[in-house]
């Protein structure tokens, strides 16, 4: 603990001139408003706001600390300090005063208006900084009081003489005792209620006023004198002679440049940011005013006009008062004797009342403000249970409870006697506050939400910009160690938040610039540009029921590769026959679904008369913009008897109730077909029509994803790039085929299947050169970078099949696809379904080419029975049609 060093320093603690100033920092006096429930608002602007701010702004730095700044730095420099520091911290009121008048505001001060403005994550971890920078700074400045009382009451001891009544003891104990018995008059006051605060407030300030006009006085009354200043010489105190000259060119041409020296407190060599850093501690505590917004009768008119009233003031002061120093205190007065004010006032001990006044209101006003921050964060709910019990209020709506335990940490602190370690961390912690309501401003401004809506106009972006790098070169001024794990602090406590707090109703101001900044880059997603080397699978899957779909919809997610993925859903009925729209109330249910699956897709749900219809509705109007979907992907038509996995899913514990997701039970319609098999097929018809690709996808209820094999099973995706329909023109170089290779490789390209194994079977007859056929297929991927196996399936005697089928359709004009001249019979799908199991060992999903539906409506059934004997028993099974060029071997 530093020496306490007699000879006029007495006041309060003579530590260092940059960690002790930042004990006495005005910055503590941000308190929150008396009264967070209850009670009638009825504070006008000047008691309200003037005069919590003045006292905050002004605090014992002006009394002990400002001659330092002047005797260091010289008046020219210290002239630009003040124009620095307020510009900083009128950057910051600037946004106080916008975020203020831009509605109704609620006890909670600064926290308020970061939470309201940037939701639950900033508003609790800047909360939490908040409380515990009031805390430490409530024992901060106990302690400076302690000290300054026992500099001048108590018994004189090693390190510390003069004149006066010494009558106390000292030592850690008695410190410690008399730091308790002032924190427990504090919290008396607080406990019986804010209105007494209120009250000793305004007394003090008057205080403080009366000892403000004597030092402004005593410049004019007070004869010329000289006063005695420590010097520490070797292990010994010295004292030399040091002047107050009144009036003279001669001291005031001495004290215009700066002197940098070493501080006789602590023998440490001053410097611009150590000076700087000391005084912009004086210029802090802007928000005591918008903190009583609890309490004023017109918030949005009180903090603007109050604040901006004692900024303004201060820094007239504090120039006026920097100046006459200049010109009556000789440079070796103002570097050596902080308190020295006390040595030329018209009568010394109102000095001394001054800082006692000035020392108990800001600990005081910490106290009050740390109990306030503690109910608002407990009422908020952020930290659970954690807080609850201080939610606990009087009758009158005073919350004791986060008074006891405020008090309670104030207290702990104390215990830990001299603070130097944390001081800085205590003034970091408050800049850090006055930068994020700069960021909640700033983002308030960049979101151009059309509420946001504040009557005070005199601000823009670009203040709000400068008042968050004002604080942040502050914080990193003042000490970059603990700037740094302040900051790292505040990201923790933000990461917690935003993975265990529950959500708010306030508003998320990150959707809100998320909306903005979409819409720009929508704007600019112009769809003339786009080029194949850049294409992306974009799916719109339709469900209808997600009980039955889970496989299929984490699947799709995996497919679509970084692109858009809709989900789909056509709800029937007609809004003529309803008394209002049935959808907004299942869209929360999907949106929970797909939180809860952790998939990256979107809901689109419409309301139609038939599923076609809907179906239409969604390709024409699912996605904005350069964003819509490009392929369609449906579950397969057929009777499979569907089974409800949503309680077997790993995302749902076993015994979890789902009904609260609100979709209909599998047993309501799994016997019902809300689409006939024409319906179906037409629909396909659709989205070709559209020029949109097509998936069709068999059997996915018995996919095994990725995941669910285990990382020693490596999965296999089988591809048969061939139209096994039209096995006489068949070709492995079609926009179908390429596409359908394309789909396959994306799918072995993503995260949870990039140990898959890509087969490629390619179909040969006897007739052909098989290894001429191979090497074109091998050099096509090569060409298209895609790595496969290929495989040579010989399928002579399935082709004979096709070719006997086609003699007895000539004969007996047999059932034919427009523009296809072959007749696919029964026996042959069989023996290309067979075939498909006898070269495929169980693959984890296969992918098969997908022909174009008929032009004729009527054949419409036929084309879908012969899709089903194809894949009759496949397992997971991909059927896909693609309409355009997506593959590309340009650079």
């Amino acid at each position: 603990m530093p020496s306490r060093r007699g000879g006029g320093g007495g006041g309060a603690s003579e530590r260092s001139p940059l960690l002790t100033y930042r004990l006495l920092s005005s910055a503590s006096m941000d308190a929150e408003p008396p009264g967070p429930g209850a009670g009638a608002r009825k504070l006008p602007t000047f008691l309200g706001v003037v005069v919590p701010t003045l006292l905050s702004m002004f605090s014992v730095v002006l009394f002990l600390r400002l001659g330092f700044v002047v005797g260091q730095a010289g008046l020219y420099q210290a002239i630009g300090m003040f124009v620095v520091a307020y510009f900083i911290i009128g950057m910051t009121v600037l946004s106080v005063c916008a975020i203020s008048t831009n509605g109704a505001l609620d006890a909670g001060g600064a926290y308020y208006m970061i939470s309201r403005a940037l939701g639950p994550e900033f508003g609790g971890s800047i909360g939490i900084m908040f409380f515990l920078a009031n805390v430490c700074g409530s024992a901060l400045y106990i302690l400076g009081l302690v000290e300054a009382v026992v500099d001048d009451f108590g018994v004189p001891g090693e390190g510390r003489a003069g004149s006066g009544v010494h009558v106390l003891p000292s030592g850690y104990w008695f410190e410690l005792l008399y730091g308790t018995v002032l924190l427990l008059l504090c919290l008396l006051v607080c406990l019986v209620g804010a209105g007494i605060y209120a009250k000793a407030t305004f007394l003090i300030f008057v205080i403080v006023m009366g000892v403000l006009g004597t030092v402004f006085l005593s410049f004019f009354l007070v004869h010329p004198h000289n006063v005695k200043v420590p010097n520490i010489e070797g292990n010994n105190t010295v004292f030399l002679n040091a002047s107050f000259t009144g009036f003279r060119l001669s001291t005031l041409k001495g004290n215009l440049l700066a002197a940098y020296s070493v501080d006789y407190t602590t023998g440490n060599v001053m410097s611009f940011s150590t000076v700087f850093a000391v005084m912009f501690n004086g210029c802090t505590g802007i928000m005591a005013g918008s903190n009583m917004s609890g309490d004023l009768k017109r918030p949005s008119y009180s903090i603007p006009r109050g604040t901006i009233i004692a900024v303004i003031f201060t820094y007239v002061v504090y120039n006026l008062l920097a100046f006459l120093l200049s010109c009556t205190c000789d440079r070796l007065l103002l570097q050596r004797d902080y308190g020295f004010l006390k040595n030329i006032n018209i009568w010394a001990p109102l000095v001394t009342i001054g800082v006692y006044c000035s020392t108990l209101s800001a600990a005081m006003s910490n106290l009050i403000g740390a109990s306030r921050i503690l109910y608002a964060l407990a009422k908020d709910d952020l930290f659970g249970k954690a807080l609850a019990p201080a939610k606990r209020t009087s009758s009158s709506g005073n919350p004791w409870a986060a008074v006891v335990l405020s008090w309670l940490l104030v207290q702990l602190v104390l215990f830990s006697g001299k603070l130097n370690t944390i001081a800085a961390v205590v003034t970091i912690f408050f800049l850090l506050v006055y930068a994020t309501v700069d960021l909640a401003c700033l983002a308030l401004e960049w979101a151009s939400a059309p509420n946001f809506r504040p009557t005070f106009r005199y601000f823009t972006w670009h203040t709000c910009v400068l008042g968050i790098a004002g604080c942040a070169v502050m914080i990193f001024l003042i000490s970059p160690i603990y700037a740094s794990a302040s900051m790292a602090f505040m990201i923790v406590l933000l990461l917690a938040l935003h993975y265990l707090s529950p959500s708010s109703s306030w508003g998320y101001i990150s959707q809100a610039l998320i909306f903005h900044q979409v819409r720009k880059y929508l704007l600019m997603l112009d769809i003339r540009k786009e080029h194949v080397k850049f294409w992306r699978p974009q799916v719109l899957l339709m469900v209808r029921n997600p009980r039955t779909s889970l496989q299929l919809i984490s699947f799709i997610n995996d497919l679509k590769k970084s692109g858009l993925y809709v989900l789909g859903h056509v709800e029937l009925d007609d809004l003529d026959s309803l008394p209002a729209d049935p959808l907004p109330a299942q869209s929360d249910s999907w949106l929970q679904l797909v939180d809860r699956l952790n998939i990256k897709a979107f809901v689109n749900l419409t309301l139609s008369d038939s599923v076609r219809h809907g179906t239409q509705q969604l390709l024409f109007i699912s996605g904005l913009g350069g964003m819509r979907p490009n392929t369609i992907a449906l579950g397969f038509y057929d009777n499979r008897t569907s089974e409800d996995c949503l309680s077997q899913h790993p995302a749902f514990s076993s015994n979890e109730d789902t009904a609260w997701l609100n979709f209909p039970p599998v047993w309501d319609s799994a016997n019902r077909k809300r689409l006939s098999s024409r319906e179906y097929v037409a629909i396909i018809a659709d989205a070709v029509k559209m020029r949109r690709n097509v998936l069709l996808a068999r059997s996915f209820d018995d996919l095994k994803l990725p995941q669910e094999l285990g990382w020693r099973a490596q999965p296999l995706i089988d591809v048969w790039p061939i139209n096994l329909l039209r096995p006489d023109s068949a070709r492995y170089v079609d926009t179908c085929s390429l596409f359908l290779l394309q789909m396959a490789c994306v799918l072995a390209m993503t995260r949870a299947w990039r140990r898959a194994r890509l087969r490629l079977f390619l179909c040969v007859e006897s007739g052909t050169r098989p290894r001429s056929q191979e090497d074109k297929l091998r050099q096509l991927l090569k060409d298209l970078r895609i790595l496969a196996d290929i495989h040579t399936v010989p399928w002579d005697n399935v082709v004979a099949l096709h070719w006997h089928s086609r003699k007895e359709a000539a004969n007996d004009n047999a059932l034919n696809f427009p523009g296809n001249v072959a007749c696919v019979s029964d026996d042959y799908l069989s023996a290309v379904n067979q075939l498909i199991l006898q070269q495929s060992s169980a693959p984890t999903v296969r992918f098969l080419y997908l022909p174009r539906p008929p032009a004729d409506t009527s054949l419409y059934v036929r084309y879908l029975e012969q899709l089903e004997a194809l894949t009759r028993g496949l397992g997971p099974t991909l059927l896909v049609h693609g309409v355009n060029a997506v593959t590309s071997t340009e650079l």
